[in-house]
């Protein structure tokens, strides 16, 4: 065990490991380094090294977030930065067991975000107007965020070289540059081809050619694009829910789960690393991945029938 290192060289080693390692963006490692301040604070009140630190320590730390009234979610974030950093600790040889292993989180009640029913999403992708030279795009945008699941940032980044429509796949590239594989419903792969079918007559900027999605100058759209165009399309249906492009990720997870899927087929979809964060859906068993997703997505349901 490296015990004699001081709690900076220790905390800088973790940081380095997440940018290089985990190849997380500087955003997201700032993110982990502000997070574990509050760790690192309460090492000095207790004079004690991150490595010293036992459960009962790290449970006495829980209870001043609260008390310092940190938001139950803000703690739980904090709370999952510790355990990767003592999981870190424990990978690279400065511990030999993990002293946040029982650490509990703290209880964030049943609160799932919002969420579109099928027929919603089908009431945005019906009030759109296909005869503008935008209509089709966004048409297959809402039903590829719907169909499966991705991040708004992950959607504005799709390239064609990324699609496998025939095998009914899109490679996803997501947080960390981690790649998955993500099935996609035929409504979805109906809507991209209408969409390539007018995504032909564009003048596309040289550099852009590959990206799925572009505006009408042959750039590929922002977050920001998506997200106004998500919201006036809502206004446009009739839906009076505050909603975002992440909001169809929600739906995405919550119709699997209504339809028999398992979580850990959503967590693969979905990209998340820690099974936990795709528990705010719902606590069930193990089971597989694409079979779970073809069966019970509502798209692939209806698709089957044609």
């Amino acid at each position: 065990m490296e015990k004699d290192k001081s709690s900076v060289d220790i905390v800088k080693a973790y940081l380095r490991y997440l940018k290089l390692g985990k190849n997380y963006s500087i955003n997201t490692v700032e993110a982990y380094r502000h997070d574990l301040g509050h760790l690192l604070e309460f090492c000095k009140t207790q004079e004690k090294s991150p490595l010293d630190l036992q459960l009962e320590d790290l449970e006495q730390f829980a209870v001043l977030l609260h008390e310092k009234g940190i938001g139950p979610s803000s703690q739980a974030r904090i709370l999952s930065g510790v355990r990767s950093f003592y999981r870190f600790l424990l990978l690279d040889g400065f511990l030999e067991k993990d002293p946040t292993e029982l650490l509990d989180s703290p209880h964030l009640g049943e609160y799932l975000p919002e969420v579109l029913s099928v027929e919603e999403i089908d009431r945005m992708e019906a009030a759109i107007d296909l005869s503008k030279s935008e209509g089709q795009r966004n048409k297959a945008i809402i039903e590829v965020l719907f169909s499966c699941g991705l991040r708004v940032s992950e959607l504005v980044n799709l390239k064609l070289s990324q699609l496998y429509l025939d095998e009914r796949f899109v490679r996803v590239l997501g947080k960390g540059n981690k790649e998955r594989l993500v099935p996609i419903s035929q409504k979805a792969i109906r809507e991209l081809q209408l969409w390539f079918s007018d995504r032909v007559h564009l003048t596309i900027k040289p550099g852009e050619e590959d990206y799925v999605f572009l505006n009408r100058r042959g750039h590929h759209l922002t977050r920001t694009m998506i997200l106004i165009m998500i919201k006036r399309t809502a206004r446009d249906a009739g839906i009076h829910k505050t909603i975002s492009p992440h909001t169809l990720r929600h739906s995405f997870a919550t119709a699997l789960l209504k339809g028999g899927a398992d979580l850990r087929a959503i967590q693969a979809m979905l990209g998340h690393e820690d099974i936990g964060t795709t528990e705010i859906y719902t606590h069930i068993d193990t089971t597989t991945l694409r079979e779970e997703i073809l069966l019970h997505h509502p798209r692939n349901i209806r698709s089957s029938n044609f």
